[in-house]
């Protein structure tokens, strides 16, 4: 006689490849909001997200993502947008998409990244709506941009918002431990050998690395609960989307990539005043506008401690801190983190930033 429950699994098992060869490439929507091409240059794309009505905020809100991986994170799918909830709340937001890095790209550095492209999208910006300065949104990496530019251009930032975003490299734990904020990754990572052997770093080469800092959960236990996930839809799409935002990573310019780990992850030099980009030192106590900087507490990339030590190194007399029990990636796509996060956002910024009177109807 057969076992039942074997019947019962193989049915299951079964049932999940069905669902999921129902599923064609076209089903996976991404990036749910609707934005048109304000500037091009490069691989580089500033989009503005269109609103359904009239902005109530005059400074636009300009969001910088990291290199790594695709920022449409912010953009994932409708009810859990970061970007379509801030429209709501009368945000006019924009957004810096850095495209694929191609061999082209190899000798690209940080200055190119900061004071080129993303000094030149805020230009661009400033010239369209006819303001001087903007709301800054930096995000993981981009977040690190985003202190610097502000440090070196502070004429041109109204107000700094910091997500998720590495400060202090040396205190343990993530990526930080994996590419030499330690004695022992410092030795053992040599980015140069890294960089003067692949040119640009293979996406498909970091995405491992991040597998790795919890390989069990991220390579194994979240797959195995995905047959249940044949019989909802939703569920299954929800999921597929992650998957494809996750392994969708584009490879690193060497060069940018190189100093990015030595100058910061090895030699923690951002808070210590020596870090240099384009020959200029880069001093967060420079750094006097609002802040308001947003930490995820169970963060196993950019521990909560590095974000935190931000408001031991700016000069602002202006800053906010607040923490979501959520991860890295949560803070993006978390339902219950969606609806406080927007909320905060836009609350800060009014407080700090013109209203539009906007007439109801």
């Amino acid at each position: 006689m057969e076992n039942p429950v074997t019947q019962a699994n193989f049915a299951r098992i079964l049932k999940g490849f069905q669902a999921f060869g129902n599923v064609a490439e076209e089903d996976i929507q991404i990036g749910v909001t609707p934005k048109e091409v304000i500037y091009q240059e490069d691989k580089v794309t500033l989009y503005r997200y269109v609103p359904e009505t009239e902005p109530s905020q005059r400074i636009p809100l300009l969001i910088v993502y990291a290199l790594v991986n695709r920022p449409y994170i912010v953009d994932l799918q409708e009810g859990r947008s970061l970007v379509a909830n801030l429209l709501k709340l009368g945000l006019d937001v924009y957004l810096i998409d850095w495209g694929y890095a191609s061999r082209a790209d190899r000798w690209l550095t940080l200055d190119d990244y900061i004071n080129g492209y993303l000094k030149n999208c805020v230009d661009v910006l400033c010239d369209r709506l006819k303001c001087d300065r903007i709301n800054l949104l930096g995000i993981c990496q981009g977040g690190t941009f985003s202190l610097c530019y502000s440090a070196l251009h502070p004429q041109k930032v109204k107000t700094l918002i910091t997500m998720v975003t590495p400060v202090d490299f040396h205190v343990g734990g993530g990526l930080l431990n994996l590419w030499g904020g330690s004695t022992l990754g410092t030795q053992a990572f040599d980015v140069d050998l890294l960089v003067d052997a692949f040119g640009n770093i293979p996406g498909e080469f970091l995405n491992s690395e991040f597998i790795m800092l919890k390989p069990f959960q991220l390579g194994f236990e979240k797959y195995l609960n995905l047959w249940d996930m044949a019989e909802d839809e939703d569920k299954l799409l929800n999921f597929l989307r992650m998957e494809k935002w996750i392994f969708d990573s584009p490879d690193q310019p060497g060069e940018a990539y190189r100093q990015f780990i030595k100058d910061l992850f090895q030699e923690n030099k951002l808070i210590q005043g020596k870090f240099e980009v384009g020959g200029q030192i880069i001093n967060l106590r420079d750094i006097h506008i609002p802040v308001f900087n947003i930490c995820a507490e169970y963060d196993h990339l950019v521990p909560p401690q590095s974000s935190k030590a931000l408001e031991h190194y700016i000069g602002s007399q202006d800053y906010t801190i607040r923490s979501f029990s959520t991860g890295h990636i949560g803070i993006y796509v978390s339902s219950k983190v969606q609806k406080d996060l927007p909320r905060a956002i836009a609350d800060w910024l009014k407080d700090r930033n013109e209203i539009i009177d906007v007439m109801p109807g």
